[in-house]
């Protein structure tokens, strides 16, 4: 099979045109092939390493596992049991005796680890060159780099011997290679996916990531394994507006553009960047202008702050004692972290909580941002001549989005004129992660770029409305803007996102008592019309506190709008209406209150 993508491929088992034993086979032996020229793995597992998981399906069907028989790779700073750790330094080496978490879960779910796949190392690049197992080179153009520091997980897929991977991010890890080798990268919200058996780069930082064809497929690994982990201190709970249901078509959206936009000289990246923003409002985005330079400042921060530090308490060790075990480039990036103090720690956080603070405050207004993957890409030349400047080129849209507690998804935007792909990142608050996937999903509906080897988009776009962090309510009455109550939404953080019409199935009526003066909106089954109403748009944490604060015959429930879509909003039992007034034909409150007046 050379459409490895998780509905292709359950398909082929469901309909008994292969089994994950003659699968992983043919794939085991297809990687076996190419390593010798890309040197996508580090550990291949042999036959005898395969056979328990292959033994462990023969007993089940496909219908009876969601990942039954999918092959995956594992970056070698990621554990699997029996199997050893290298972090590509053969003198850190270890035997695990157990999975990582996530591998654990993956495998429990039936998917079979084909791998331990290359990286920079100590997850210490964006290249996918710095590794003593061999320089991973570009999937399609072999002038240029894999990308890393996650090079063999991006080119098991690319390379179409895996149907996904398991990389890292602390800088860009998990975007840039994606970009580089026509990927979607998912680098989920920090402690979204646990870390838990994974080696640490900046164990503040860290996050596992996924390599897929498409957004579809990241989406549903990420609400297979988007679960609280007790063996990691860093693991948080998934808030249930962003699990496998949140994941859908988008409605109209602002998403930010950065106005320093940097692209190193490039010739072509600024054409294809504005062709994707073009593409963006063609799906009713609104591009809005972002002051990037606090998210700038941010990701210098990284390497030029303490968090080299946090490096160094992984590697430092090995360092001091066996000097020759790390690679040369390694120890120059992290060379000035023994002179770090602690003194220097506390101030770049202050510094860092101000930049949060003010780029938190530019996010609010919006509902995602686009940026591209890299300013450029660089060459294989380029970073054997200058390889620490060269790898710091890539990372210039990257190196912020953990130290500021934002998911990304990185996704292909098109290839340059000399076939290398090239891809763009939407990025958001924490916890919006099954919105961007669903954004990244349009677009590449839109787009029909040819996915890994050759495949197209070929699944119906879902028919579900996505949603994020922010809920909306439809408000009729003492809520509207500007009248008593609208303070209870704009006090939880609310925005009027627009006003409109109910469908024409509702009578309103003015309820009895007061002040505050209230109506009551009513869906009937004939005499109704439309009502003006506005729509709201609030923060999810905040909803619980808004609906208890409801006064009874009111509640919310779910309003039909004139464009036939169904939202949350105000409803009345019928009990309330007992002494209340017919206002129906005012067509909304507003216009009742005025002629009141």
């Amino acid at each position: 099979m050379t459409d490895l993508r998780l509905d292709t491929l359950r398909a082929a088992y469901r309909e008994g045109r292969t089994t994950p034993r003659t699968l992983i086979i043919e794939l085991r032996n297809k990687a076996e092939q190419l390593n010798p020229d890309f040197h996508l793995f580090i550990h291949l597992l042999s036959l005898a390493e395969l056979e328990p998981y292959l033994a462990a399906l023969e007993s089940r069907s496909p219908a009876d596992l969601p990942l039954y028989g999918v092959p995956f790779a594992i970056k070698d700073n990621i554990d699997l049991a029996g199997i050893p750790t290298t972090a590509a330094c053969p003198a850190f080496a270890y035997t695990p005796e157990r999975s990582a978490t996530v591998v654990e879960q993956l495998i429990a779910l039936g998917a079979i680890p084909l791998g331990k796949a290359n990286l920079d190392q100590f997850a210490t690049g964006l290249n996918g060159t710095r590794s003593p197992y061999g320089a991973c080179r570009n999937s399609i153009h072999p002038d240029y780099p894999s990308g890393g520091s996650s090079a063999g997980s991006s080119l098991a897929v690319a390379l179409g011997v895996a149907t996904f991977a398991l990389g890292t991010d602390t800088a860009g890890s998990g975007r840039v290679p994606a970009a580089l080798n026509n990927l979607v990268g998912l680098k989920a919200t920090k402690g979204l996916i646990s870390t838990a058996g994974v080696v640490p780069a900046c164990r503040t930082l860290d996050c596992v990531t996924y390599f897929t064809a498409t957004a579809k497929e990241a989406s549903e690994l990420l609400a297979l394994t988007a679960v609280y982990d007790p063996r990691d201190a860093y693991s948080r709970a998934n808030p249930l507006w962003n699990d496998a249901s949140a994941f859908g078509t988008p409605r109209p959206f602002r998403f930010g553009v950065p106005r320093q936009l940097e692209f190193l000289g490039c010739p072509e990246s600024p054409a294809l960047f504005e062709h994707t923003v073009r593409q963006l409002e063609a799906l009713g985005g609104e591009a809005v202008e972002l002051d990037f330079a606090p998210f700038l400042e941010a990701a210098k921060l990284l390497y030029e702050g303490p968090w080299v530090a946090e490096r160094y308490s992984v590697a430092g060790e090995l360092i001091e004692e066996q000097p020759d075990a790390v690679l040369p480039v390694i120890k120059a990036v992290l060379a000035k972290a023994p002179g770090t103090t602690a003194v220097d720690a506390f101030r770049a956080q202050y510094r860092l909580q101000a930049l949060k603070a003010v780029c938190d405050q530019a996010l609010a207004e919006l509902d995602c941002v686009l940026t591209p993957a890299y300013p450029r890409p660089v060459t294989l030349d380029e970073l054997q001549a200058e390889p620490v400047a060269r790898n710091s080129d890539l990372g210039y849209y990257t190196n912020f989005m953990n130290m500021l507690d934002y998911a990304a998804v990185a996704v292909p935007a098109g290839f340059m004129q000399n076939g290398l792909p090239w891809g763009v990142t939407l990025f958001g608050r924490a916890f919006t992660d099954q919105y961007l996937l669903s954004l990244a999903d349009a677009f590449q509906r839109v787009q029909q770029l040819p996915l890994v080897n050759g495949a197209q988009m070929d699944a119906p776009a879902s028919t579900t409305v996505t949603r994020h962090d922010h809920a909306r309510v439809v408000v009729c009455g003492a809520h509207l803007e500007g009248l008593p109550l609208n303070w209870q939404l704009v006090k939880r953080g609310g925005k009027l996102v627009s006003r409109t019409e109910s469908s024409p199935d509702y009578k309103l009526y003015a309820l009895a008592g007061g002040p505050p003066f209230r109506p009551g909106m009513v869906r009937v089954a004939e005499g109704g019309r439309a009502i003006a109403v506005e729509i709201w748009e609030l923060p999810s944490r905040e909803l619980g506190s808004f609906l208890t604060a409801i006064p009874a015959p009111l509640g919310l429930g779910k309003v039909q709008l004139a464009d036939g879509s169904w939202e949350t909003g105000f409803i009345c039992e019928p009990y309330g209406l007992e002494g209340a007034k017919d206002i129906t034909h005012f067509g909304g409150w507003r216009a009742y209150m005025a002629s009141q007046r």
